[in-house]
């Protein structure tokens, strides 16, 4: 049975011997999480999610960032699993359109918290949860795109899986909690196609289902077994076209973790191959704002139907906008957190520009999705040049990855705007020594904390 089989590894995982490669990656995709949990921590909706559970803070042995508040579990888990995925720079896996870090690294933290396990049997925990949500975001296909956020979905897996395994349940009560946590599984795209604060939202639900999930189990709860593959199951509801044996191929031995994208831009991964191939043609022609007359965007089709914003009002619109985020790369390069403040929304010559980017389906690079994220950029000039160039992937992708100090620099810039510099390169020392860790208890790690990290 699938369940069994998946729950087995993630039983395993817990002795089993990872190769250095492994464990170095994902100490990259933790480091990742805090780059992205920061700056939106600060970020609506997660103050206002503070606000509204405040009578559930001040308990239990979990950290919600970034002031170091104390609380349960759940609903640290579901305060800071809402965090890391509003910024919009958290992970992704390329192939089945699932951002695994944000919901479960943050229910892996707060499990840990909880039980006061060492750093190695957090990264454990962390590896088996990217490695059971990836693969049924794979079984899931781009059917499942189609109308659900596979990030709130699939998700859900990843966060059961790693706090199940930190939390210590045996093979048979993961299989339980990976099966309870499928059936509290939800998010709708339209929460994202429209201006609205709960796509991140999502993330938060998903870690917080998966930890209740591993935590209800470990008291008896059982779940359906067959709650994936069965008649009625999540596949032939949530899909129609589930290949259950992309679930478990390679599942112990090859290692997804390993191919992991790590953003460079602070919005919809949907956008990046655009923004990246303006900034190549505009570098190669020494292109400004004033001397182009039109910027065309050919993509994928969520490219087109979920990014494909002429007029954004608001930060979130403008984190989905092709018209906004390419023109902000040809303006100013890239799209980080100054892209999305008032000052730079208002900007006369950026405003002008986007209304001049346009997008369409490209079927040549729709059929290469999700495997591939690319777009056709075309730049027509004042002066009646015109230069295409493909963008045959992303900065960040697994073959265009972040080197470990881009990937510093992406944490520093975005943790150190919270923490401030010092405590914010403490901490990415300790991340990068995680493995060697007593415990998961990091104070420096809370906005204001001088404190020096402990061994």
């Amino acid at each position: 049975m699938l369940l069994t089989q998946m729950s087995e590894y993630v039983a395993n995982e817990r002795t089993h011997a990872l190769s250095d490669k492994t464990m170095h990656h994902a100490k990259r995709a933790v480091i990742d999480w805090f780059a992205a949990m920061y700056p939106g921590s600060i970020q609506n909706p997660t103050p206002m999610l503070r606000r509204a559970l405040k009578d559930e803070l001040g308990r239990g042995r979990a950290v919600v960032f970034p002031d170091g508040e104390m609380a349960t579990p759940r609903t640290a888990a579901f305060i800071n699993g809402t965090a890391s995925h509003t910024a919009e720079f958290d992970d992704i896996h390329r192939d089945s359109a699932v951002h695994p870090g944000c919901a479960t690294v943050a229910a892996a933290l707060v499990s840990a918290q909880h039980a006061g396990v060492d750093g190695d049997t957090f990264l454990r925990g962390v590896i088996a949860g990217y490695e059971v949500s990836t693969r049924i975001g794979l079984a899931m296909g781009r059917e499942h795109y189609a109308l659900w956020h596979a990030t709130a979905t699939i998700s859900t897996f990843g966060a059961a899986a790693a706090s199940a395994l930190i939390l210590g349940l045996t093979a048979e009560q993961t299989a339980h909690a990976i099966a309870t946590s499928a059936t509290m599984a939800a998010g709708l795209q339209q929460a994202f196609r429209s201006d609205a604060m709960s796509k991140p939202i999502h993330a938060g639900h998903a870690a917080e289902a998966g930890i209740t999930s591993a935590l209800v189990a470990r008291e008896g709860v059982t779940g359906a077994l067959d709650v994936l593959d069965g008649p009625v199951g999540m596949g032939v509801a949530m899909s129609g076209n589930a290949h259950w044996e992309k679930a478990t191929a390679g599942l112990g031995s090859d290692y997804i973790i390993e191919r992991m994208t790590f953003k460079n831009h602070g919005c919809c991964g949907h956008t990046f191959a655009a923004i990246d191939g303006v900034m190549v043609l505009t570098a190669k022609h020494g292109l400004t704002a004033d001397k182009i007359k039109s910027i065309h965007v050919g993509g994928y089709k969520p490219t087109f139907d979920i990014c494909n914003r002429p007029d954004p009002q608001t930060p979130v619109d403008r984190r989905f906008s092709v018209q906004y985020v390419v023109a902000h790369g040809v303006v100013y390069g890239g799209a980080r957190l100054a892209a999305f403040t008032p000052e730079r929304m208002a900007d006369p010559v950026l405003r002008s520009l986007a209304s001049r980017v346009t997008v369409s389906l490209d079927p040549e690079l729709d059929a290469l999705f999700p495997a591939q994220r690319a777009a056709r950029v075309t730049v027509e000039t004042v002066d009646g040049e015109t230069f295409e160039y493909l963008q045959p992937t992303r900065k960040g992708d697994p073959d265009m990855p972040l080197t470990d100090e881009e990937l510093s620099e992406k944490y520093r810039e975005l943790a150190g705007s919270v923490l401030g510099e010092e405590p914010a390169e403490v901490l990415l020392a300790a991340l990068w020594g995680l493995e060697k860790r007593k415990n998961m208890d990091l104070p420096a790690a809370v906005r204001g904390e001088e404190r020096r990290i402990s061994a």
